[in-house]
């Protein structure tokens, strides 16, 4: 079972795997141990990650990079049209609204998503992973949701600020107006973040020299640490505003803090450091890669998570970051409603039942509740529409149980509703009953609103089904969220429907009632998640996008082994195969890849793959005999050495064999005649094939090959070691032999004797070993 993390970042991403006893950062295809968050497009495929990077000059309009930010976003918020200007490629709405990018892909236009655009980054970082594990990456962790943060704070920020002083400084120097030119200023881009990592480690006057930068024009400036940190201050005041608000949300004072730890490629920013060490007022800790450790502690989730791990027991409390509400529609002269279902740091998963009083189908909607904590414009969630409702069998309302969760992603439902009917027991006998109850507080005009039932989950989401639904008055929220009495006013079920027992009168009969719970479909209109029609749309067209791909390099390697073969083979003509080809097919050679060489840079440079393969087999068909003469001229001397050696022994073995040697006397002389006769027949075999061989050129056919020798090896080996390797009859000796007698004696000892030694003993006789017995 695959156990991924993945960090899927502004710049870069990264990828962790938990194996060998702990958790390992993955290198990409470049050896790299991160993949930058870039997606390219081109007039035949897509590239992704680094060789997307290396287009950022020569493609720019078709290269995206930092589209992180669009997501969830609309074309005409305010933080998409501020990026407009920052980005080389087109920014577009969609059809929804939606922030998109067109480009030219395969020389058409297309507008692809910003959620596209990350499928395709996360397809890569996928296939990454399962090169290293060598398996099928099904589940893992990717790092989305933060405690407290500012999301227009990064890297970036300060990136950008030395390119908005570098453009002004050219402009005063040099004149040249660089947002002008798109390639001069993802240059200037690229420097100004080198530029920033130096100072991060250097407090003296860096240089910044670009050639060649605009009309031919040589620029340089500088800048050093005291500089930067002047012109960033207002950023790195910015700093301390989300460590406020962590603080404020866990309810403790930076004394309370035992140690920190900081991460991100941000935090080496000196001036950054110092205003964390100031808040908390002590020294940071940096023994965690600040680049890779989200990814490693993603990972390290997964393996939590995972069954198939056994990690150390972590304390780890997934919750909500932002508190979410749930309002109905109205019904008749019903007040309009709503409730605040999950509070700010709510833990997650976790579900609630709220029990709604109805006659007809009604509609749900969740949405965040303080929309001017969240960092994007749009509050609403989702609408959730409950059908099928319907009166009692009385026409008074029915009393429909919504269960309204949150699953360990965060993702907040309506997950399931069902309707409550009431029947007589004694006239539906054979109904599937799930409770029974008293049900006389039914029958009174209840609230619109009810927190019924109140619990939480802690079994995995695919066992949520067989989740029954009761009251837990043991396992309230956690600490972070308000208590469930605090959410409603009303009383629980249990005191309502004492309090209703207490007003019957004492002789009152009730009719003992059966209830069952009736499902009810859910209709979501949700407003950020895609639908499903989208989603199979987008992964129709992803599909077709990797089949491209897929194409477009098999193609790009048939054309590189075409190019590949006219260089080997150019500089084997000239050195080791000069001799293996005559004149005249050596010219014809050199011709053909000179002419192949030609085309391949000019009507050659794009082709379909049939047509480079073709071109392969004509280089591969004058070029393969060339070869595998000089191949066969290389190892042939070898293999005839070898030949030679293994017949001398067994020569040697058979002259053994006539002179009486111990060694060989058990084996029977047809046998070894048969050694002798094949050994025989061998030599003259070697002996003539190297005769004809010696007497032709080096440019000619072999009489003999490589495969030849060696088989004719092989079967000398098995007809030869077959007899010479027969092991020797045993004999067994004397002393063996009363060895053997001995041991069958009785356990008795010396006492227990064979007749005959006894006999022998009585006459006076001596024991065998020479000693007396007495």
């Amino acid at each position: 079972m695959s156990v991924v993390g993945f960090d899927v970042g502004f710049q870069n991403s990264y990828i962790a795997v938990a194996k060998g006893g702990g958790i390992e950062t993955v290198t990409n295809e470049f050896t790299d141990r991160c993949t930058p968050s870039v997606v390219s497009f081109g007039s035949k495929n897509r590239t992704i990650g680094n060789a997307a990077k290396n287009q950022l000059i020569t493609n720019s309009k078709n290269t995206l990079f930092n589209f992180k930010r669009f997501h969830g976003r609309s074309f005409q918020d305010p933080v998409v049209q501020n990026e407009k200007s920052n980005v080389p490629y087109d920014l577009v709405p969609m059809k929804n609204g939606r922030a998109g990018v067109e480009v030219m892909y395969l020389d058409k236009k297309h507008e692809f998503s910003t959620e596209q655009l990350t499928a395709m980054l996360l397809t890569r970082l996928k296939e990454t992973a399962e090169a290293n594990i060598q398996k099928k990456v099904v589940d893992c962790v990717i790092s989305v949701l933060a405690t407290a943060f500012d999301p227009d704070l990064g890297g970036k920020d300060f990136d950008q600020r030395l390119v908005e002083y570098f453009c002004t400084d050219f402009k005063s120097k040099y004149k040249l107006d660089v947002k002008s030119r798109v390639r001069a200023l993802l240059r200037l881009q690229q420097e100004c973040e080198k530029l920033k990592k130096l100072m991060s480690s250097n407090s003296t006057d860096i240089p910044l020299n670009i050639e060649c930068f605009m009309d031919d024009t040589d620029v340089s400036g500088k800048m050093n640490r005291a500089q930067f940190e002047e012109l960033c201050a207002d950023l790195i005041e910015r700093v301390t505003v989300p460590l406020v608000a962590v603080m404020e949300q866990a309810q403790l004072q930076p004394q309370n803090i035992s140690a920190v730890e900081v991460v991100g490629g941000a935090t080496r920013i000196p001036a950054i450091r110092a205003k964390i060490v100031k808040f908390f007022g002590k020294d940071v800790s940096t023994t965690l890669n600040a680049d890779e450790a989200v990814a490693r502690g993603c990972a390290l989730q997964c393996a939590i998570l995972s069954p198939a791990f056994k990690v150390r027991e972590f304390s780890i409390t997934d919750v909500t970051p932002f508190p979410m509400s749930l309002s109905w529609s109205t019904e008749g002269d019903d007040p309009a409603g709503c409730h605040e279902v999950f509070c700010k740091n709510h833990m997650i998963p976790f579900s609630k039942v709220i029990a709604f009083y109805r006659k007809n189908p009604f509609i749900l909607e969740v949405f965040y509740s303080d929309p001017s904590s969240l960092p994007y414009p749009e509050a609403k969630i989702g609408e959730f529409s409950v059908l099928n409702v319907s009166t009692q069998d009385d026409g008074e309302r029915s009393k429909v149980k919504v269960k309204v969760r949150v699953n360990a992603d965060g993702i907040v439902s309506v997950s399931s509703a069902a309707m409550i009917q009431k029947v007589r027991a004694e006239d539906h006998k054979t109904l599937a009953v799930e409770s029974v109850e008293d049900d006389v507080c039914l029958s009174q005009q209840p609230q619109p609103l009810v927190l019924e039932l109140c619990f939480q989950d802690k079994t995995q989401e695919k066992n949520e089904g067989d989740t029954q639904m009761s009251v837990d008055n043991e396992n309230q929220p956690a600490p972070q969220s308000p208590p469930a009495e605090k959410e409603h006013s009303h009383s629980s079920p249990h005191a309502l429907n004492g309090e209703c027992r207490a007003h019957q009168p004492p002789d009152a009969k009730k009719p003992k009632m059966k209830t069952m719970h009736v499902g009810l479909p859910i209709e979501a209109k949700l407003v950020q998640q895609l639908g499903k029609e989208h989603l199979s749309t987008y992964t129709q067209l992803e599909s077709e996008m990797i089949l491209q791909d897929q194409r477009e390099k098999e193609r790009n390697n048939a054309k590189n082994a075409v190019e590949e073969h006219v260089y080997y083979y150019r500089h084997k003509l000239e050195g080791p195969y000069l001799n293996f080809l005559n004149s005249m097919d050596r010219n014809k050679f050199s011709e053909l890849l000179a002419r192949t060489e030609n085309w391949l840079y000019n009507e050659g440079e794009d082709q379909e793959k049939q047509v480079y393969l073709d071109k392969l087999a004509e280089i591969q068909k004058l070029g393969t005999p060339v070869q595998e003469r000089y191949e066969e001229a290389e190892q042939r001397p070898k293999l005839f050495e070898e030949l030679t050696s293994r017949i001398q022994t067994y020569v040697k073995i058979t002259e053994n064999y006539r002179n009486g040697d111990e060694n060989y006397t058990h084996i029977d002389a047809p046998d070894m005649e048969k050694v002798s006769r094949c050994v025989k027949d061998t030599q003259e075999w070697m002996a003539n094939v190297r005769s004809a061989q010696d007497k032709l050129r080096h440019d000619e056919d072999p009489v003999v090959r490589s495969t030849d020798i060696r088989a004719k090896l092989q079967e000398l080996e098995r007809v030869c070691e077959l007899v010479v390797t027969k092991p020797k009859p045993r004999v067994e000796s004397p002393v063996e032999e009363t060895t053997q007698a001995n041991s069958t004696c009785s356990k008795k000892g010396v006492e227990d004797v064979t007749m005959e030694q006894e006999a022998g003993l009585h006459n006076g006789e001596k024991p065998m070993n020479g000693m007396d017995l007495d």
